[in-house]
């Protein structure tokens, strides 16, 4: 994957992640529970993508 669509998808989610903080009212524990899940979610697949962790479809949860 080309390093621009890469920071294309960062700025992306960034933007709305602050869209979906500032217009949609959420209790303040709730804002900070989705700012972590998405923040994880988005160091996993960098991890990923650049090559450092395995593919997470091999990851089992039992």
């Amino acid at each position: 994957m080309p390093l621009i669509n890469i920071v294309i998808i960062l700025v992306v989610a960034g933007v709305a992640l602050w869209a979906i903080n500032t217009y949609i009212p959420m209790a303040g524990p709730v804002k900070n529970i989705l700012n972590i899940v998405v923040v994880l979610v988005l160091v996993l697949w960098l991890l990923q993508t650049f090559g450092v962790i395995g593919s997470i479809n091999s990851i089992r949860v039992r």
